[in-house]
């Protein structure tokens, strides 16, 4: 008799190598997304978990922003050589603060001009210009990217109306 093979169970944060995202996580995340394509989509491209090809090892931020580009459907990427404009990373229940704060080095390496690192616990939103050189935003300010030119009411991302309304 041949012993019983079961199928392997592989969890959320050991196949994708990050922390499983939550409710909050992915609320924040779509209403980032709608909201820098509502307002600002003719200036930029905005994409939700695109692998980038930084130094070591490869990094997938919740959201990157980019420059407008022609799309070619008939050529894909898997990984991206050259760096976004701005990656944003928002903070998931078990995660550590310090791997997010870790990997604003590893963007600006590549290139990145600005990392945004999103509490949600706290509605709050680190804007890195630099490495170790941040500004923080709360429920009642209005963000300020100055590489992006963007501004962003706070009250607007963090509402507790819904449907989300932008």
């Amino acid at each position: 008799m041949e012993p019983e093979v079961l199928p392997l169970e592989i969890d959320y944060e050991t196949e994708r190598g990050k922390p499983m995202p939550s409710l909050l996580h992915a609320r924040l995340q779509a209403r980032l997304i709608t909201y820098l394509s509502v307002h600002f989509g003719e200036r930029f491209e905005i994409f939700s978990e695109l692998t980038l090809d930084t130094p070591g090892e490869k990094t997938t931020p919740d959201i990157c922003i980019y420059p407008i580009e022609p799309v070619n459907f008939s050529h894909d990427e898997t990984k991206r050589t050259y760096p976004p404009l701005a990656v944003i990373e928002i903070l998931s229940p078990n995660q550590v603060l310090q791997t997010l704060v870790d990997k604003t080095h590893t963007y600006f390496s590549f290139g990145v001009k600005s990392c945004w690192l999103v509490l949600p616990t706290l509605q709050s939103i680190y804007v890195f210009s630099a490495p170790g050189q941040h500004e923080v935003f709360s429920q009642k300010d209005e963000l300020f990217d100055p590489h992006l030119d963007i501004r962003i009411p706070m009250a607007a991302i963090f509402s507790t109306q819904t449907p989300f309304r932008v």
